[in-house]
């Protein structure tokens, strides 16, 4: 045995399953996804294709948890400045330093992922949080339990609503959004819209 040459180590389990991911998500934004290949991925993760196969047996299963690791990865806890509108602003700030190339990428590299699977950015982002609250949701339930506003007026689209627009604008223009357009979905959109259902649910 060569005394100088170091073992290789075997993965197993989680951190495996962990390199097999990271690997995926690094050859899908070099490649995008019609070029990523599984022999690609085995190979930048140091392991071979049946390794892979048989966790995900399809190049978009692979992918759609390449994609959910990484969405769900280093989820800040949700702001408390002791404010809805403050904890909302903080959180869309928080998105533009860590999140607001992810949209935009996703969009970008995964376009050939949601013709083959017949599915949207909407259905990626619903399959990775299911039923786990997202921050967005953190700071409502707050606010509704601070008696900031009615809970009763949270459909699930008003929940959406902030971020939606957020997103949107992330989208049109693939930069970071401007702080004065965070002010201006909280101040002139979201907040004014909330409190006009409270009115009107009141009368």
């Amino acid at each position: 045995m060569d005394l100088e040459t170091e073992p290789v180590r075997r993965r197993r389990g989680a951190e495996l399953e962990q390199a097999l991911l990271a690997a995926a998500w690094d050859e899908l934004i070099e490649t995008g996804y019609a070029a990523l290949t599984i022999d690609a991925v085995a190979h930048r993760a140091g392991t071979s294709r049946p390794v892979i196969y048989r966790r995900w047996p399809t190049k978009a299963d692979l992918v759609r948890a390449a994609v959910d690791h990484r969405m769900l990865r280093d989820l800040p806890l949700p702001p408390d400045t002791g404010s809805l509108r403050g904890d909302l602003i903080e959180l869309m700030h928080f998105a533009n330093q860590h999140r607001a190339g992810f949209t935009v990428l996703l969009t970008y590299y995964l376009g050939p992922y949601f013709q083959e699977t017949g599915t949207s950015p909407a259905d990626l982002r619903e399959n990775a949080f299911q039923d786990r609250a997202t921050g967005t949701d953190v700071i409502l339930d707050r606010a509704a339990a601070r008696g900031e506003l009615d809970p009763a007026c949270l459909t699930p689209r008003i929940r959406s609503l902030p971020f939606d627009l957020y997103r949107h604008e992330a989208l049109m223009t693939l930069k970071p959004v401007p702080d004065d357009v965070i002010t201006e979905i909280v101040d002139e959109i979201f907040l004014p819209l909330v409190r006009s259902i409270e009115r009107e649910s009141s009368r």
